[in-house]
């Protein structure tokens, strides 16, 4: 992988031929890509079946009449009962330990201080909870895109932080101009 291929706050949109069930129609933060391999939080499949005052709860921390309710959203298979939470951050404000700055202006926390701030009504805002991550390991996303896995695209905050869930992936096919009724599942080879 060379600098200019660097993926860290950029989208994936999985194609429409996308072969694990898992990613399928999945829009993809990614975190940090390097080297060593990758890392994102899928930002498009909500996880209904627990809401944030639940995992307060099971976490033993007391919310009180100011709580924010962030949504929980599933952000991939590995480690799914790790919180990861995605949220904006000033540009000119040193980050607090445990806290990775993702672009200028998005950072991704993993401390429960910051569950601890929602509860009480504070802690940046727009955010989000992913439960687990997506990751791939040296060179296995580059290979994937060039397999025709993946769409990259800038950012979209309200594909991420957005509560339409369902209308995100076609949003980010949008985004890039692209009806997704027209791609093919298969890569071409001249």
């Amino acid at each position: 992988m060379d600098k200019s291929s660097n993926l860290t706050g950029k989208m994936l949109i999985a194609m429409p031929g996308m072969r694990d069930p898992r990613f399928e129609q999945s829009v993809i933060l990614i975190c940090a890509h390097s080297e060593e391999g990758a890392m994102g939080l899928v930002v498009n499949r909500p996880l209904p079946e627990i809401g944030f005052s639940d995992l307060l709860e099971q976490l033993g921390i007391q919310a009180d009449e100011n709580a924010v309710d962030i949504p929980v959203r599933f952000g991939g298979p590995v480690e799914p009962g790790r919180g990861f939470v995605l949220h904006r951050v000033p540009r000119d404000i040193d980050l607090a330990e445990n806290r990775m700055r993702i672009t200028d202006d998005l950072a991704m926390s993993t401390t429960r201080d910051i569950l601890e701030d929602y509860a009480h009504g504070h802690g940046p805002q727009p955010a989000v909870l992913a439960l687990g991550y997506a990751g791939w390991g040296p060179g296995q996303l580059d290979s994937e895109i060039r397999q025709n896995g993946w769409l990259t695209s800038d950012r979209g905050d309200e594909i991420i932080f957005g509560t339409d869930n369902s209308g995100k992936w076609r949003a980010a096919m949008k985004s890039l101009g692209i009806d997704p009724l027209m791609l093919s599942p298969d890569a071409g080879h001249a």
